[in-house]
C-alpha cells in the first residue's frame, strides 16, 4: 500500500503525516516547497515536489500510488475561488485516471452537497463530481466550520466580540482540524473500503455561534460577545484582512446559506462526532494568543 499525502505542511495534512509515522508507514509527501518538512519527517518519508496547479507535477509525484489524500490548496488570492478548486480536482483526476490509483480520501466540506448557493464551498461540491468521474474508490470528508478559523479573528476577539454574519443561534457543525486529520489517515490506512462514500466530521455536539462565544469566553478568560454583523461589513472586513473581493464574497456567501434551514446531509452518528470540544482547544491554542 503506497499512500501519498498532499498538502503536508498545513495542519490536517501535517496531523495526517504523523498519525501514518506512528502507524509504521513510509508516506509519499507531495510539497511545493520540501524544506519546510522537519529533516525527521523527511527521513521518514519519501519527498517529491509538486505543484497542485501543475498537473503534470501531480503526475509524476503520484507515480506508484495506491491511496491519495487530496486536499484542494485555498486560494486567497484569488477571485475565482470556485474555479481554482475546480482546477486543482481536474488536476487530481488527471493524476487518478494515469496512475490508477485505486483509493482517494478527498478533504470536502459540510454544505457541499448543495452543490450551489454555497459560495466558495461550491467549487468543493464541484470537485466531488469532478473526482466521482474516475474509477476510484472515493470518500469526500465533510468536516464543519474549523476551530482554527477563530485564529483569523483575533482582533475581534480581543476586543471581546465574535462577529459572524448569522444569528446568534445558528447552529453549524465545528470541529477541530487535529480531528480531521485523525479520521482521514484511518480512511488512508484501511484498503478494504470500495465505492463512493461521504462522511460528515462534525466536532463532539451541535453548537451555534452564540454559545461557541461563551464557550471562548470561558476558555480564555476573557468576556466575548457574539455580534451579528451586517454582510458589508463582513465583507469589508475580510477585504481588510487581506482576502480578495471575489473570495471575500464566497465565504459570505457560505454564511448566507446557513441562514436557510440547512441541515448537513450526514448526520451526527458515532461515525461523525469526534472528541476535541471548542473549549479544551481554545484553552491550548486561543488562550496564549489572547
Amino acid at each position: 500500500m503506497s499512500i501519498v499525502v498532499t498538502t503536508p505542511t498545513g495542519n490536517i495534512g501535517s496531523r495526517i503525516v504523523r498519525v501514518l509515522l506512528q502507524a509504521g508507514v513510509r508516506p509519499t509527501l507531495i510539497a511545493r516547497n520540501p524544506s519546510k518538512l522537519s529533516a525527521e519527517v523527511q527521513a521518514l518519508s519519501e519527498v517529491r515536489q509538486g505543484d497542485q496547479t501543475d498537473v503534470a507535477s501531480i503526475v509524476e509525484a503520484t507515480k506508484g500510488a495506491s491511496t491519495l489524500f487530496w486536499l484542494n490548496s485555498p486560494s486567497h488570492g484569488s477571485n475565482d475561488p470556485i474555479g481554482d478548486y475546480r482546477k486543482l480536482a481536474e488536476n487530481a483526476a488527471t493524476a487518478i485516471r494515469e496512475n490508477g490509483i485505486a483509493r482517494v480520501v478527498f478533504l470536502s466540506s459540510v454544505g457541499a452537497e448543495l452543490r450551489h448557493g454555497a459560495g466558495v464551498v461550491d467549487g468543493l461540491g464541484q470537485s466531488e463530481e469532478i473526482l466521482n468521474e474516475t474509477d476510484a474508490s472515493i470518500v469526500h470528508l465533510r468536516p464543519g466550520f474549523f476551530f482554527e478559523n477563530y485564529l483569523g479573528q483575533l482582533d475581534p476577539l480581543r476586543n471581546g466580540i465574535l462577529p459572524v454574519p448569522v444569528l446568534a443561534e445558528t447552529i453549524f457543525p465545528q470541529v477541530a482540524t487535529r480531528d480531521i486529520g485523525d479520521i482521514a489517515a484511518a480512511r488512508l490506512l484501511d484498503p478494504t473500503w470500495t465505492g463512493r462514500q461521504t462522511q460528515g466530521i462534525h466536532g463532539p455536539k451541535d453548537l451555534s455561534f452564540g454559545e461557541a462565544a461563551r464557550v471562548l469566553s470561558e476558555a480564555t478568560g476573557r468576556k466575548i460577545e457574539f455580534v451579528s454583523v451586517p454582510d458589508n461589513a463582513f465583507l469589508s472586513a475580510l477585504i481588510g484582512a487581506g482576502l480578495t473581493e471575489g473570495y471575500a464574497e464566497g465565504l459570505l456567501q457560505l454564511y448566507v446559506a446557513l441562514r436557510g434551514d440547512f441541515k448537513p446531509e450526514n448526520v451526527r452518528t458515532e461515525v461523525t462526532t469526534t472528541p476535541t470540544t471548542l473549549g479544551a482547544w481554545a484553552y491550548e491554542h486561543l488562550r496564549p494568543l489572547l
